[in-house]
């Protein structure tokens, strides 16, 4: 059975583990490491899209981190329970035309008993910003 630790019911030290292993996932820029999170018929719904499954996942981030160049994320506990934990996050990325952008939201993740992310829903907003005032580096 694959497993995804740490597993579920998360204490508050094991839910700060998985928003980090999360962070470091997202941070690699691979599709293929960051869909291993996940269950292989997870559900997401980020903004406006829906995206269902590792296979839809991977095609997914490949064309996000194509357009989003200089990507670096940050995510920070918010709460949690049993098996499903809250994180706000901000990221910041540059365009194909070199404009950078800070994008802030929330997720909210829901696990199997394997410790594998089964929902995933995000809602976010972009903020254009001057290269000067980046904050993640």
């Amino acid at each position: 059975m694959e497993q995804k630790l740490p597993l579920p019911p998360f204490t508050y030290e094991t839910a700060i583990q998985k928003i980090q292993l999360a962070e470091d996932a997202w941070n690699s820029q691979d599709p293929e490491r960051v869909s291993k999170a996940y269950t292989t018929d997870s559900e997401w719904r980020n903004r406006n899209q829906f995206v269902n499954g590792r296979e839809e996942i991977v095609r997914f981030l490949t064309e996000k981190w194509k357009k989003e160049k200089n990507y670096i994320l940050k995510k920070e506990y918010w709460a949690h329970t049993d098996n499903r934990i809250a994180v706000r996050f901000e990221y910041e990325y540059q365009d194909a035309e070199g404009n950078w952008f800070r994008a802030y939201g929330n997720e909210n993740w829901e696990f199997d008993s394997n410790g594998l992310m089964q929902k995933r829903f995000a809602s976010i907003n972009d903020l254009s910003i001057k290269e000067e005032e980046r904050k993640l580096r």
